[in-house]
């Protein structure tokens, strides 16, 4: 069963490397892994959890069991699996409305990545849950940014420019205080 599914992920990175992802259908899918729609319909609802699956299975299960040492290790993994995949994710996230990708992406990304980025930016339990929305959704609007960018940073000099502006960031907003 698990080799199915995976056969189904397959395809749709092979689909996903040429064709947009509107145009992809749940037939396309099958007959690009030679499987029958009813085993797809067996292990998936429909194209969209398909993709979710795939990130969930190519990162977010090997980064639940990685222990980073830092939160840029994090970033730094994420932001490398994304560039290796980089045709897959930008046609993912072209995906609107009520199957957007990426609102399968934060969800499933942010539970992962808060040990790391949280901790240090909250002195009080009441402002976890501001600083925690508002650290992720900078982010995310970044990597977006970064992943459609033309000619693309590659994933080390991204995560440099991250903390280059998260340090001067902090360093500014100390002198305010």
């Amino acid at each position: 069963m698990h080799d199915t599914k995976h056969a189904f992920g397959s395809a749709m990175h092979t689909l996903m490397a040429k064709v947009p992802f509107a145009r992809i259908t749940v037939g396309d899918i099958c007959e690009t892994c030679g499987m029958s729609r009813k085993s797809f319909y067996y292990h998936f609802r429909d194209k969209y959890e398909l993709l979710g699956w795939v990130f969930e299975t190519e990162f977010i299960h090997p980064a639940k069991e990685t222990p980073f040492p830092t939160v840029w290790d994090f970033v730094h993994a994420l932001c490398h699996y994304l560039h290796t995949h980089r045709a897959f994710y930008v046609n993912a996230f072209t995906v609107c409305g009520q199957n957007a990708f990426a609102e399968q992406f934060y969800q499933l990304l942010r539970p992962v990545a808060a040990p790391y980025v949280v901790p240090g930016f909250t002195e009080h339990a009441d402002e976890s849950s501001f600083n925690e929305n508002y650290l992720f959704d900078a982010f995310f609007c970044s990597l977006l940014r970064w992943l459609h960018g033309k000619p693309a940073l590659s994933p080390d000099e991204y995560v440099e420019a991250i903390k280059a502006v998260t340090c001067h960031t902090a360093a500014f907003f100390q002198q305010l205080s």
